[in-house]
């Protein structure tokens, strides 16, 4: 430039960064002021007065709702252990044990999430429709029992197509049906499982089996060296399990009973086609073969695999347990085992609280925090109706929460 006086010429967009601001840590101290009238001091009144404060989420701890809410959300939302985020911690100049960390996750989980459960599986037992899986899990100090012993973490949740989404996760010594029973005890429904045969000691339900479980026998039936799939037996099965999800997807939109009655009208020739497909071939194959064990799976199964045709509201696979399960064996992974059985209930409760509001479409984080915000302040152990404006359902809680 000459150095002649420059002029404003306007601007024109270059980028856009994505900025990070790194978490910091900070006390709040509080104090509770105190006010007192003389008057009523000298003539023998009630005098002293405090002016209110929030109730602590954990008496003589530094917990508070912030803190305790990014804790479970890293470990049970983005499977961070423990030990790193004590590692965390200290490095924003904060020194809390990993024992700390965990003893928060226990006490909190017991004395306010734990009302949030139970009032879900209220809620849960009241609809219709219910899916359920289970997984294993290695969980320490067990009483009488070795720390290699197998523990299994449940799931139940509410149908694909209710307007109040739910995810229990149940923490249990053992995969016996007595576990289902108890926690399904009075429910009255379809409910939707693979052919695990611990869910047959469930009374009064209708199951619905799994078409995704049957056509993973023919996919594990299929030959590894065979190039031209198309031929084979274990593919013509899947063939016909495909063409089912087919037409599941064209129908998923329609309502509870006009999918009913498309299903009768397009999936029963498949159907029929299919079982005499599997009778003409339990015939011919060897039924100690992979593709054997397949076609009996499915014939055992016949009943439940077409429960789903009685209801519209029914779903032809239980994927949706199978996906509302998945976090936690992704987290377990990374932390291996529960320390403790209390610990592992703990991380039942806080996964159903997690999951429950992800189902919601709520920010997991947030809705932590509301909780921890509101629970202290609200009477629920004498009226648990109360816990229902908690609910993530809820319009005001959708409004805060919602992702």
């Amino acid at each position: 430039m000459d150095g002649a006086k420059l002029n404003y010429a306007g601007k024109k967009y270059v980028r856009t960064e994505v900025e990070h601001l790194p978490a910091t840590l900070k006390l709040v101290h509080i104090y509770q002021e105190s006010w007192e009238c003389r008057t009523c001091r000298k003539e023998g009144r009630p005098y002293h007065i405090k002016a209110p404060t929030n109730a602590p989420l954990l008496q003589h701890s530094m917990a508070s709702p912030s803190s305790v809410a990014w804790i479970m959300y890293q470990k049970y939302v983005n499977h961070v252990p423990l030990y790193r985020q004590e590692k965390d911690f200290k490095n924003l100049g904060m020194e809390l044990s990993r024992s700390t960390l965990s003893n928060w996750i226990v006490k909190i989980s017991d004395e306010w999430l734990g009302a949030m459960v139970s009032r879900f599986h209220e809620k849960l037992l009241s609809q219709a429709h219910l899916h359920a899986d289970e997984t294993p899990i290695q969980v320490m100090k067990e009483e009488g029992r070795p720390n290699s012993s197998k523990s299994y973490m449940w799931v139940f949740t509410s149908g694909s197509r209710t307007d109040q989404p739910i995810r229990i996760f149940q923490y249990r010594t053992g995969r016996t049906g007595k576990n289902a029973s108890e926690f399904l005890s009075g429910y009255k429904g379809y409910l939707h499982t693979d052919a695990y045969s611990g869910y047959g000691v469930v009374k009064n339900i209708k199951r619905c089996l799994c078409w995704s479980h049957a056509r993973r026998y023919f996919v594990d039936a299929m030959p590894k060296a065979v190039k031209n799939t198309d031929a084979t037996l274990p593919q013509q099965g899947i063939a016909y399990c495909n063409k089912l999800f087919e037409i599941e997807e064209k129908l998923k939109n329609l309502s509870s009973e006009e999918r009913r009655v498309q299903r009768l009208k397009q999936e029963i020739p498949v159907l029929e086609a299919f079982w005499a497909w599997v009778d003409t071939n339990l015939e011919v194959v060897l039924l100690q073969s992979k593709l054997g064990k397949a076609l009996k799976y499915v014939k055992n199964q016949q009943a439940g695999l077409m429960t789903y045709l009685d209801d519209g509201d029914c779903e032809i696979s239980n994927n949706l347990a199978e996906n509302s399960i998945r976090p936690f064996t992704v987290g377990r992974k990374n932390w291996l085992f529960a320390g403790s059985p209390a610990g592992a209930s703990a991380s039942a409760i806080v996964y159903s609280i997690v999951e429950t509001a992800k189902a919601n479409h709520l920010n997991p984080y947030k809705y932590l925090e509301f909780l921890f915000n509101n629970l202290p302040a609200i009477p629920f152990r004498e009226n648990k109706a109360l816990l229902d404006s908690l609910l993530p359902w809820n319009p005001q809680v959708q409004a805060l929460c919602k992702i």
